[in-house]
């Protein structure tokens, strides 16, 4: 019973904070593309719904596919940028978080010229942008499917008040 009740709670607090996340990444997509540097945004989750709307206008749904990477756009000059956003609290962050589909994805796109990348935060403390040929080849450059915070000091990313600059020092 009591490790039911840990998972959930778990379960919940990873949900809350790749939340949270998820704002301040959509902060700062709002600070580039105002300050006309890029327009990102959030990839819609394809998704069907099972059931009419409620009074409290819920309904229920399904997705219909896996979900692509979390976010799609255009840098100032044309060319195309991707990524997915991960959270963790710990120490360090796997590979196996991203999907089949989502790596898929990453890699047609880079293939053809786009940024791509996995944008980590640490604890909402640290933040970096991990180039996709680096998390992609992850198990041959460090040898293992999880990079440590302290292997990342490369990729760390500036952040100040709700933005963080992801996209600095992009070529």
């Amino acid at each position: 019973m009591r490790n039911d009740m840990e998972r959930r709670f778990a379960g919940k607090r990873a949900k809350l904070t790749g939340e949270l996340f998820e704002r301040l990444v959509e902060a700062s997509c709002r600070h580039y593309r105002e300050t006309g540097q890029a327009v990102i945004e959030k990839t819609p989750e394809p998704m069907k719904p099972l059931s009419g709307m409620d009074r409290q206008g819920r309904f229920q749904a399904c997705f219909t596919k896996a979900a692509q990477p979390d976010y799609k756009g255009v840098l100032a000059g044309g060319r195309a940028v991707v990524f997915e956003a991960k959270h963790t609290d710990g120490e360090t962050i796997a590979y196996g978080r991203l999907t089949e589909t989502q790596m898929d994805c990453m890699e047609a796109y880079y293939e053809m010229g786009a940024l791509c990348f996995v944008l980590v935060s640490f604890g909402f403390r640290d933040f970096f942008r991990i180039p996709w040929p680096d998390w992609n080849d992850m198990p041959y450059i460090y040898g293992r499917k999880h990079l440590k915070q302290t292997e990342l000091e490369r990729f760390r990313v500036g952040e100040k008040g709700n933005v963080l600059f992801f996209l600095e020092g992009v070529e």
